[in-house]
């Protein structure tokens, strides 16, 4: 609304007459007071407006008022995103402020400040008193230029932008703020969602099912798939008969289920349990045999939730959107992260969306926090118990130490020696339960060692024959048989008490590995080769080739990848599944030794590996150089082993004679603690 204030002498109402204004050199108005000085403000008005043609004033009128007469001109009506569109007609109202800038143009008004014209003269008065002193003056030329370009700023919201707003206004919305959501709608030029669709909204949370399912004949012609009419309107008669049932309405929940749902021809599999609920002797058995949360708002917001899946977001947004965009942001911030080891939350309510995702390196099991230093030779493997609370170490000294893992500090305590391995222990598997522990030795070696890990006594030593050589063992999931086997061609299936149970002619097995479907065994051979045997129905099959011999491999928890030390290639990791080489991981120095890699850390994202340059590498998952070069041994480091349960504790045996415990960086005071949230580079 443009309020346009004309002089006029006050001779007639006796008050003092307000002081005179400075004529303006260039006015447009030269016969101020005249009759043609109301057509001339009404030119001016389009002028302002930017009109190229003068509109049709929904109403001009003149409204005289003592001392002063204020001439009001016109509110028009603009139809938002043009006509014939069949959307609804809005308000539009032109202030010179725009987006917070204000301009003399157009008569901006704030705190009840109100901008008036008169003959091309414009003078701000408060709350329709005239200013005294000195008033702003401008031509109609002046003015007309001035909103033209001011006019031009606004510049039309692209795409992206508008989808941004609607985002907003929805989260909005959700957050119970209706008026901040009309009047960014309104200022916006925007719309959150399309009339249609708002009319159905209400009715579908309303329970008016009938007019829902009238509003879905207009949706029809928005819609990109023609059969998704008859899903929606499917999920609407579904609730409507559940509703019907819930109220005791039988017979009305009886037409609807023959004369509604029944003709639609679809899930008729659905419409037979549907019918089998008119059997419910109560709202109770109802609700708990059709797993839903009855008559009401929450029941009903699922069923839209569900209805919004099959309408163009152009025309209503999927639910939540705006967190839906957010929580995949922050995910993918956290895969991307190279040092993230901690559970991921998928609430948002446990981040900042303030800043980036980081997590710095000396959160990282980076750092050494304990060096065990019990055996006097070699150190040849090492590994942590399947609920992390005990790590096995086995050496060239013929022992193997069980370590105590304390919960609080992560500091390992000696607990038991086993001694008696005369040929040394160069390979230990817990079994499923972590009752029992099989020690094996290297390849000269022809006996397996089963002990009780609670009494430290040996239950079993397996020898079949002295010319035999048990260097790999493996668990079947069942915790009550196991898989042994070496170079010289043994490979054999036991139970725990060391009785041959099968056994497979002519297979020189470097390591093995059973699946968890309790059938399958992995065993990699002299052939370069990974290779699948059924003990149950005597076949195997070709999994794995590659071009030099593997010297040790492991599988990930779920089966799917298997991650090879390969000798003078490195780590490999493979997918069993597809059966392909995903990715060759940099760095490490792997000659003729046998080194054992592991994946480590929270959802198994990590890979660790001992090397014959005395380093531990890490890599992440998917990154194929290294994010941690780990010193502190001054031999080959031959195995490495993360704990299960506590991502942040890792183990590495070598041949100096040492156990070393890696964790985060120990922090002492607030600085160091403050540090923690800073992201490192890789150093040694």
């Amino acid at each position: 609304t443009l309020a346009s204030a004309s002089s006029s002498s006050d001779s007639e109402t006796g008050g003092a007459s307000p002081p005179p204004r400075k004529k303006h050199r260039a006015s447009v108005a030269e016969g101020a007071g005249e009759t043609g000085a109301s057509t001339d403000l009404v030119g001016l008005s389009a002028v302002v407006l930017g009109f190229t043609s003068f509109p049709s004033p929904r109403a001009v009128s003149t409204i005289c008022r003592n001392p002063h007469r204020v001439t009001n001109i016109s509110i028009y009506n603009m139809q938002a995103n043009g006509a014939g569109q069949g959307q609804n007609s809005e308000l539009s109202c032109l202030n010179s402020a725009q987006n917070g800038e204000s301009s003399t143009a157009g008569g901006a008004h704030s705190n009840g400040l109100l901008s008036s014209t008169n003959n091309g003269t414009t003078v701000t008065t408060n709350n329709g008193v005239p200013s005294s002193g000195n008033s702003v003056v401008s031509t109609g030329t002046t003015l007309g230029s001035e909103t033209g370009s001011s006019m031009k700023k606004k510049k039309r919201l692209s795409q992206s932008d508008e989808d941004v707003i609607r985002l907003i206004g929805q989260h909005l919305h959700g957050l119970g703020l209706n008026q901040t959501v009309d009047l960014l709608m309104q200022e916006s030029g925007c719309r959150l969602e399309h009339p249609s669709a708002t009319k159905f909204r209400n009715h579908v949370m309303e329970g008016e099912w009938d007019k829902a399912e009238s509003d879905l004949n207009e949706l029809r012609t928005l819609m990109h798939s023609p059969n998704a009419i008859v899903r929606m309107k499917f999920l609407l008669l579904q609730q409507k008969y559940l509703e019907y049932l819930e109220d005791g309405k039988v017979l009305e929940a009886l037409h609807v289920l023959r004369a509604e749902l029944t003709p639609l021809k679809y899930n008729t599999e659905r419409i037979h349990v549907l019918s089998g609920y008119l059997m419910c002797s109560h709202s109770d058995d109802l609700r708990a045999k059709a797993e839903w949360e009855g008559k009401g708002l929450s029941s009903r917001s699922k069923l839209l939730d569900k209805l919004q899946t099959y309408l163009p977001p152009s025309v209503m947004l999927p639910p939540r959107r705006l967190q839906t965009l957010l929580r995949q942001a922050v995910e993918l911030q956290r895969d991307r992260c190279l040092y993230h080891n901690t559970k991921l939350d998928s609430s948002l309510e446990s981040v900042s969306l303030l800043v980036d995702h980081v997590c710095s390196r000396k959160q990282f099991p980076c750092y050494t926090q304990q060096i065990l230093t019990e055996h006097c030779n070699e150190v040849w493997f090492c590994k942590f118990s399947n609920d992390g609370t005990k790590l096995a170490s086995g050496s060239k000294d013929t022992t193997v130490i069980i370590w105590q893992v304390d919960p609080e500090t992560h500091q390992l305590k000696q607990l038991k020696t086993l001694e008696g391995h005369a040929y040394g222990v160069s390979y230990l598997a817990w079994s499923p339960d972590d009752a029992y522990l099989i020690a094996c030795g290297p390849d000269d070696c022809s006996e397996l060692w089963l002990w009780n890990v609670q009494t430290g006594e040996l239950r079993t030593k397996m020898s079949q024959s002295h010319e035999d050589s048990l260097t790999s063992v493996a668990w079947n999931p069942d915790g009550k048989r196991f898989v042994t086997g070496g170079q010289r061609g043994q490979f054999y299936q036991c139970d725990l008490d060391g009785n041959l149970l099968d056994s497979w002619e002519g297979v020189r097995v470097q390591c093995l590995w059973c699946l968890s479907d309790s059938k399958t065994v992995l065993a990699s051979d002299t052939h370069q080769r990974i290779r699948g045997y059924n003990f149950e129905d005597l076949t195997d099959r070709n999994i794995v080739q590659e071009d030099h011999p593997i010297m040790s491999f492991t599988v990930s928890k779920n089966g799917r990848l298997a991650l090879l030390n390969v000798a003078t290639q490195g780590v490999h990791l493979w997918d069993l599944q597809d059966r392909v080489l995903v990715r060759k991981y940099q760095g490490v120095t792997q000659g003729f030794y046998t080194i054992h890699s592991c994946f480590g850390g929270h959802n198994e994202d990590f890979i660790a590996s001992g090397s014959e340059d005395h380093k531990v590498y890490i890599w992440h998952k998917r990154s194929e150089l290294p994010i941690a070069e780990l010193t502190g041994h001054t031999r080959t480091v031959n195995c490495v082993s993360w704990n299960p349960m506590l991502p942040g504790l890792m183990a590495s045996a070598s041949d100096d004679g040492t156990v070393r415990v890696w964790g985060p960086a120990p922090f002492s005071d607030s600085q160091d603690a403050e540090g923690l949230s800073e992201c490192c580079s890789m150093d040694s």
